[in-house]
């Protein structure tokens, strides 16, 4: 569902990816693992459109976007979840889904959505600034699913949470996954979340692959040493 060949992605002279390559599944969850500074965040934005590639190519169900710009990406069925959130802090939560609602032709916040994140109908005349950090980050997943996505980005989605919301995160992305059929690549550096949600786990060190497992097989001895500063 989403391929990722070669992409090299650059900050002036200094590259910053060196040959990314992996893919992602239909219907798979897929977890980045890294320290901070290897690269994580840079692949997002450049699977999104935000940080150019400087070659390599990118594609979702088998159609090329490398050379699209964001906005395009999403009409082709990529969402992304950005670190830190970035919801609409002044306007209500039902306001910030509807602004998903656009890139999907659509008007009106679909049902289903309440029910994967019963908290939000609650509070959907709240505005998004005054929701609590879990609940900023169910706001700004279900926005991006207002999309209709078939590839769902996540970056960093446990950064400021407290662990109980952690692990009903971890059970609403799995149940997202099995009722739309998504594929989900998330990337992430609590461990014990990544092996939660993930059927692969990648790991990404000075912006190269340098580890790939399957769940079953994970080592998570391994994992953890790349893992450590």
């Amino acid at each position: 569902m989403l391929g990722v060949s070669e992409v090299r992605v650059a900050y002036g002279q200094s590259e910053v990816l060196h040959g990314i390559d992996f893919t992602v599944r239909p219907n798979e969850i897929v977890a980045v693992m890294g320290r901070n500074g290897m690269g994580k965040t840079t692949l997002m934005k450049s699977l999104m459109g935000i940080v150019p590639t400087r070659s390599g190519r990118v594609s979702v169900g088998g159609a090329e976007i490398t050379n699209l710009k964001s906005f395009q990406r999403v009409a082709k069925g990529v969402a992304y979840v950005p670190q830190g959130r970035m919801i609409f802090s002044a306007m209500t939560v039902e306001e910030n889904i509807e602004t998903g609602l656009f890139a999907a032709g659509g008007t009106k916040v679909p049902g289903d959505l309440y029910e994967l994140f019963p908290v939000l109908q609650e509070m959907k005349g709240r505005r998004g600034g005054n929701l609590s950090g879990g609940q900023q980050q169910q706001l700004a997943i279900a926005r991006a699913l207002a999309t209709g996505p078939k590839v769902l980005l996540l970056d960093e989605p446990t950064e400021g949470i407290q662990p109980s919301i952690i692990r009903d995160m971890a059970r609403t992305l799995k149940r997202i996954r099995d009722q739309r059929g998504l594929s989900i690549l998330v990337s992430e550096q609590v461990l014990s979340f990544a092996l939660d949600i993930a059927d692969r786990v990648l790991v990404i060190e000075n912006g190269e692959i340098v580890h790939e497992d399957g769940r079953a097989n994970l080592d998570e001895a391994k994992v953890a040493g790349f893992l450590s500063v």
